[in-house]
């Protein structure tokens, strides 16, 4: 069957996500983000949608979703862990635009509204919606994150974000054969150093920062990366705090630990870290050896509390694990070596390092996926650098969706 597929953002950028399949006498939305900017930014407006897809709960995949299913009362289809996360950033998202004074793109009515839409799908299940069958896979990216498999005539994968690794937190995501394969290419043109040498690099300076008699700040997004650095941690001993919203997110992981990898791992990392649960509390985590926080690229949270209390200090360290965007702090910080703090820039005395813990798959990992998928098309998305990909994939035919345009594929 002949469908029109259209990106209605992050199509040639990283973020902001949305793609509409039209056909069979219905439209279906995959995804709908915004890219958390400043301001904000979002993806074109969709027509009348009859069913959503939600790959996984990162703002930039599902941050504008109550803006449609508000609008059109639409099914959203994604694992149960997937929609109790997204409820919480959808919510932590209105209240960060209501203080920033940003536009609200939707209401808190819309949010219950699209969180009583959502239909409980998980992994290898299989929904019938008209002539077409959707199957999900496991996308090995954080707990819970899915891609779809869209078949009818033919077979039709949507990734999402995706890592074909396995990490402490989830395992790598494995090929699925199709003929038409919808891939993220988010590092196109760049591999990870080998996970291995990361992570004893990374402890390797935590115990040198400790041995100095400093604290190590590492600012998490709460989503993955949190947990993922405190299982890495668990068993060094020291004295260890976590703050922000990945207490949160940690608590709701070991309530799907289907999800997880090794759930006896995520709960003996959960007892090993205090968790700092008020501002007394906060004193005290100020003076401990390492804090685990939130936000990941230093913009909001109670990393920028830490910030404070132990920029000016030599001895200390901030390392960070995670992405760093243009205009945030956490770029800042890395290319001139000061932050915004409280409308001021100023600057850090302390240790400054970055390591690359990403839950994305590198250029050649995804490469290897999609040969291994076997396609004939390949739509490559989600990307700044989509055509460092065509040399490695000349045996496919490769299609570089514009936004707002709409192509054919037959699933």
């Amino acid at each position: 069957m002949i469908m029109k597929f259209r990106f209605l953002g992050g199509a040639d950028v990283v973020g902001r996500m949305g793609m509409t399949i039209e056909g069979d006498k219905k439209t279906m939305l995959v995804e709908y983000g915004m890219s958390p900017t400043k301001p904000p930014e979002y993806p074109i407006t969709p027509p009348r949608v009859d069913h959503v897809f939600l790959t996984h709960c990162h703002l930039d995949h599902c941050g504008l979703l109550p803006a449609v299913c508000g609008r059109d009362g639409c099914e959203v289809f994604t694992t149960p862990l997937s929609a109790e996360i997204s409820e919480i950033m959808l919510y932590d998202s209105l209240k960060i635009a209501k203080a920033e004074g940003y536009n609200e793109p939707y209401t808190v009515e819309d949010v219950e509204k699209t969180l009583g839409l959502v239909v409980p799908f998980t992994f290898k299940e299989t929904i019938e919606l008209g002539n077409t069958d959707v199957t999900l896979h496991s996308a090995g990216h954080v707990p819970g994150a899915a891609m779809f498999e869209f078949k009818c005539d033919n077979s039709t994968v949507y990734t999402g974000d995706l890592h074909t690794e396995n990490q402490k937190l989830v395992l790598g995501a494995r090929p699925v054969k199709c003929k038409n394969l919808i891939i993220e290419g988010t590092y196109g043109g760049r591999n990870h150093p080998p996970r291995g040498e990361t992570t004893d690099a990374f402890i390797a300076k935590i115990d040198e920062v400790i041995d100095r008699g400093g604290t190590v700040i590492v600012p998490c997004f709460a989503v993955g990366r949190t947990q993922e650095i405190m299982i890495i941690l668990k068993d060094l001993g020291y004295e260890m705090w976590v703050d922000g919203m990945g207490r949160s997110v940690t608590d709701l992981f070991l309530s799907y630990p289907e999800y997880l990898r090794d759930p006896r791992s995520m709960r003996s990392a959960r007892k090993t870290f205090r968790e700092v649960k008020n501002a007394n509390m906060r004193k005290h985590s100020a003076n401990g050896q390492i804090i685990v926080t939130t936000g990941g690229m230093l913009d909001g949270g109670p990393v920028l509390g830490y910030l404070r209390a132990l920029k000016d200090d030599p001895k200390n360290a901030i390392l960070l694990v995670g992405y760093q965007a243009e205009d945030t702090n956490g770029r800042l910080l890395l290319e001139t070596g000061s932050i915004v703090l409280d409308g001021e820039m100023v600057k850090v005395k302390c240790e400054v390092r970055k390591y690359d813990f990403s839950a994305h798959a590198g250029h050649d990992e995804l490469v290897e996926f999609a040969r291994r998928c076997e396609p004939e098309n390949i739509v490559l998305m989600h990307s700044e650098t989509r055509e460092l990909f065509l040399p490695d994939l000349q045996d496919y035919n490769v299609i570089l969706p514009e936004l707002g345009k709409e192509f054919e594929l037959d699933i």
